[in-house]
């Protein structure tokens, strides 16, 4: 029995190296941005515009895209976990107002991609942590990507604004619910020991995704590329 667990554990490592290679790869071919534009960066004019914006910017940026998802997922797996995603989303908008009223956040890229491993970590670990710990964790990592969202409507006048604002909380309660429903339907055939598997490979990606941005980052920032 310690074999056959030793050889899932080294399989499963194994799965986990050769995703990050896979998805670093991916990344590192192209120009690593966290503030992602369904406009092609221009600042929303009008109501249409902005909502649009607000839908597309987190399923086009994929590091905000695999933060959603694992708040879902871990909403499904713990007790009263609805206010994980609930207390994401909220400070997601703080987040953006802060932004938009000028506040500064140092380092913002590698604090959203740090928040991106963690939440990644939760599930690969599937840790107990208390409810409480997580809804805390993810106000943090909604204050942190919500200010990442702001740069993407700065500047922009009020109306296309709210527009912005309703359309990423409309598109991630969307993700946040469908990652909820599929991990609830996952655990009611059977118990998360049974199924914990599922969770720790989705985890793995989620990490995987993570790293692959913060080496993105990283090469950036010690291999500059020459303006025009």
């Amino acid at each position: 029995m310690n074999f056959l667990n030793k050889f899932r554990i080294r399989k499963a490592w194994q799965k986990t190296a050769a995703l990050l290679s896979l998805t670093s790869c991916f990344l590192l071919a192209a120009t690593p941005a966290f503030a992602h534009h369904a406009l092609d960066g221009k600042t929303p004019s009008n109501f249409f515009e902005g909502f649009l914006s607000g839908l597309a910017h987190p399923i086009i940026g994929l590091d905000h895209f695999a933060i959603v998802v694992s708040i879902g997922l871990l909403a499904a797996i713990h007790s009263q976990g609805i206010f994980i995603p609930i207390s994401f989303l909220l400070t997601a908008m703080l987040g953006t107002s802060l932004h938009l009223a000028g506040a500064s956040i140092p380092g913002i890229e590698l604090l959203v991609t740090g928040s991106i491993l963690l939440f990644g970590l939760l599930l690969v670990k599937l840790d107990r942590c208390k409810v409480k710990l997580l809804i805390g964790l993810a106000a943090i990592a909604g204050l942190l990507h919500g200010y990442a969202y702001g740069e993407a409507i700065f500047g922009a006048k009020m109306m296309p604004l709210l527009a912005y604002l309703a359309g990423f909380t409309v598109i991630q309660i969307v993700v946040s619910l469908i990652a909820f429903v599929i991990a609830k339907a996952i655990l009611s055939r059977q118990k998360l020991e049974q199924q914990a598997e599922k969770f720790r490979s989705a985890g793995f990606v989620i990490f995987g995704i993570g790293f692959a941005f913060f080496a993105s980052q990283l090469v950036e920032a010690l291999l500059p590329l020459p303006n025009g």
